[in-house]
């Protein structure tokens, strides 16, 4: 039955979570009983007398169970949900197999020919397993695909590009031997990478390549908006400046309720790595225009993220890209 008294969530090592500074910055979401998630409160910091900081969440009341999450989970029963309900406009193909036997699906609107000339867009999700606010945005950018129908570009996409971390709930953030997007060398580091890597080869044979994008979320705290990483200038001083004026035009169609200041950023900080990433193979291998998305996982300023928001930072991107067709 129902508790006796109120219960709360409590992180008792939240600073030694990515980004875990503020616990009134963080909204986790929860699933009481059989219900949907819906986000929490925000949370409440609460010092230890060494110094060390947990923080508190105060949960409704429920009757048998609590689930809690960072954010909305998206998993493979997501992207079925999504495949069925946009009625077969996205073809579900097997990339490869995973270690234990799990596939990497890839979704496409069309299959493309060779020398083909529609605008191509290839579009990868959950490098890191654990940023699920990456996989909402592009639920959105592909339903308004979908209904779109013959206008929408070309479209290849990988939903859950690491998952058996997304199905075993590894984080999969700088985690041994290589973090997913920085396997990106030849030869990549990582199975997954090598079977990306073929796949947006053959992609870009088959269209008139765009734009490659690779959707992430941030630090948990971050609030301040969504914003891109662009190419660095010395990796291609034209792909940097094309894909510097694809970022004022995306952060005029989110608008200030989801764009933050600044929108786009160079990636500065340190890495335990040296091997190139999505981005640098997009330019460096591809000739393409590549960057990186960082949506976070609670608000946007004041603006709370909902599944409904994340799916309209979506649409707002898809409609600007077949804005912007050449």
């Amino acid at each position: 039955g129902q508790p006796d008294r109120p219960v709360r969530l409590v992180l008792k090592h939240f600073t030694n979570m990515l980004g875990g500074s503020l616990p009134a910055n963080l909204r986790p979401v929860v699933r009481l009983d059989a219900g949907d998630w819906q986000r929490l409160e925000p949370g409440e910091p609460c010092p230890l007398p060494d110094g060390r900081l947990e923080g508190h969440w105060p949960l409704p009341p429920f009757e048998r169970e609590a689930r809690v999450a960072l954010c909305y989970p998206y998993g493979p029963e997501e992207v079925d949900r999504l495949v069925a309900e946009t009625h077969g406009y996205w073809r579900a193909d097997t990339g490869g197999l995973r270690q234990a036997g799990r596939p990497l699906v890839r979704l496409s609107n069309d299959p493309g020919d060779t020398k083909g000339q529609r605008p191509g867009l290839y579009l990868v999700a959950r490098q890191h397993a654990g940023e699920t606010p990456g996989s909402w945005v592009l639920d959105g950018l592909l339903r308004r695909f979908a209904e779109a129908g013959p206008d929408a570009p070309l479209v290849w996409a990988v939903p859950l590009s690491n998952i058996d971390g997304v199905v075993q709930g590894d984080y999969g953030k700088d985690n041994f031997p290589y973090d997913l997007n920085r396997a990106w060398g030849s030869p990549p580091m990582r199975h997954e990478v090598l079977t990306i890597q073929h796949d947006m080869h053959r992609w870009t044979g088959r269209c008139r390549a765009l734009l490659a994008l690779d959707l992430h979320a941030p630090g948990a705290c971050e609030t301040a908006g969504a914003y891109f990483f662009l190419p660095k200038p010395e990796q291609s001083p034209q792909l940097h400046g094309q894909a510097r004026a694809w970022a004022e035009r995306f952060a005029a169609a989110l608008g200030p309720d989801y764009a933050a200041e600044p929108f786009a950023r160079l990636a500065t900080y340190a890495s335990r790595w040296e091997t190139p990433n999505f981005t640098a193979f997009c330019c460096g291998r591809l000739n393409v225009c590549g960057f990186s998305m960082e949506t976070p996982y609670s608000a946007c300023n004041s603006t709370v993220l909902t599944r409904e928001a994340y799916g309209q930072i979506g649409q707002a991107m898809a409609e600007c890209i077949m804005r912007y067709p050449a």
